[in-house]
């Protein structure tokens, strides 16, 4: 097993990894009754799809001597109704100012990001918009 989800009530649950022991508390966004005080469980999609994209992007760079340490994403997750779900995934990747990437590195490093197994795995029906932002 992954993990274990425990509802603790007020539309909130606990997420805990169990290798690890770490948790994630998750919370209803307040479009939907709840408080959103933590992350929604769909904020948690959208934000898995940024992270999965930089350890993919990480791996590739580790294989070929490239530093993206420091890259920063910016995530926005567009809601749609009927069925209520995600709609569309907005994801900016900012690469370190301190940098300079070959148009090859850039090629790879994209190529990671856009194959990695989130992205892969969300549904056709939803947007996914990814702009990256060289120096």
């Amino acid at each position: 097993m992954t993990s274990k989800v425990v509802y603790t009530g007020g539309l909130r649950a606990t997420a805990t990894h169990l290798r690890s022991g770490s948790e994630i508390e998750t919370d209803a966004p307040t479009d939907n009754n709840g408080k959103g005080e933590r992350f929604s469980p769909t904020d948690l999609v959208a934000t898995a799809l940024a992270s999965c994209m930089v350890t993919v992007m990480g791996i590739t760079a580790n294989a070929h001597n490239i530093v993206i340490d420091g890259v920063e994403c910016e995530i926005e997750k567009i809601m749609v109704a009927n069925p209520r779900r995600i709609g569309e995934v907005k994801v900016n990747l900012y690469f370190p100012k301190t940098q300079t990437y070959t148009d090859k590195e850039k090629k790879l490093l994209e190529h990671a990001a856009l194959t990695c197994p989130v992205l892969e795995s969300l549904h056709p029906d939803c947007k996914k918009t990814v702009l990256f932002v060289w120096p």
